[in-house]
């Protein structure tokens, strides 16, 4: 596999997943970054949805991030696959993906979005890597308006965060009820399960070796950096920060 395009919205959970996945394939592949609101059209025309990552390749078009693994993981030797040959591993691997992908992923977004969305740091965040001038100064224009539909569309307000904090924690305590004396959520190995979780929980744990940049915890706004720090030092934050350093 050669020449595939990723396109994505830098700083996105679900495409540090794919990203992470692609690097870890050894696949070539260039990123091609758009800010949020802008990427609609992007993601439309290379995907058919509204959302990224999106992976262009020779084999077609893979418009989500556990899609995107799938792909990748059939030209990959046994040894190195994210999902496991036996038919019950595998099922409690995807089971793992989907409850990260469907909860634990929106939850981090809204509660993370919530708290720096207004933070000064967050436009240069939001622009990182984006090759397009035309895009960046869009954004830059338009980013009271930008920022004013991603809350509406993440129902980002007071109530939702809270809610959004509590259900991260309810998967935080799943994931380290499940890892308690063992190094992966499945097996004997690194799997998508692992790496679904560490990808969209990077948000809170913030690693050093996440696939672009993250705000320093120096950078964050007091009563984040305070979560973030109790996110970090939870057992299934330590899980997640010990994945990344020894499997990105």
């Amino acid at each position: 596999m050669s020449g595939a395009c990723l396109v994505t919205i830098s700083v996105s959970h679900y495409c540090e997943k794919a990203r992470w996945a692609l690097e870890r394939a050894g696949v070539p592949f260039e990123e091609v970054r758009h800010p949020p609101v802008l990427h609609i059209a992007h993601a439309w025309r290379a995907g058919g949805r509204r959302t990224v990552p999106v992976l262009i390749d020779e084999a077609g078009r893979f418009n989500d991030s556990s899609a995107i693994l799938a792909h990748l993981d059939e030209g990959l030797p046994e040894e190195r696959r994210l999902y496991p040959s036996d038919p019950e591993l595998r099922a409690e691997v995807e089971r793992w993906e989907e409850r990260c992908d469907e909860v634990l992923g929106p939850h981090v977004r809204r509660f993370a979005y919530g708290h720096l969305l207004d933070h000064p740091s967050t436009p240069g965040l939001l622009s990182e890597g984006v090759k397009s001038r035309s895009e960046r100064v869009i954004y830059r224009l338009a980013k009271p308006l930008v920022h004013a539909m991603m809350r509406k569309a993440m129902r980002i307000n007071a109530p939702g965060v809270a809610r959004s904090e509590a259900k991260v924690q309810e998967v935080f305590g799943e994931v380290a009820e499940q890892v308690a004396g063992r190094r992966y959520l499945v097996g004997e190995r690194f799997s998508a399960a692992d790496l679904s979780f560490a990808a969209l929980a990077a948000p809170l744990v913030v690693p050093e070796r996440y696939g672009t940049r993250l705000p320093s915890l120096a950078e964050l706004p007091a009563e984040l950096r305070q979560r973030v720090e109790a996110f970090r030092a939870h057992p299934a934050g330590v899980f997640a920060l010990r994945l990344y350093a020894e499997e990105r």
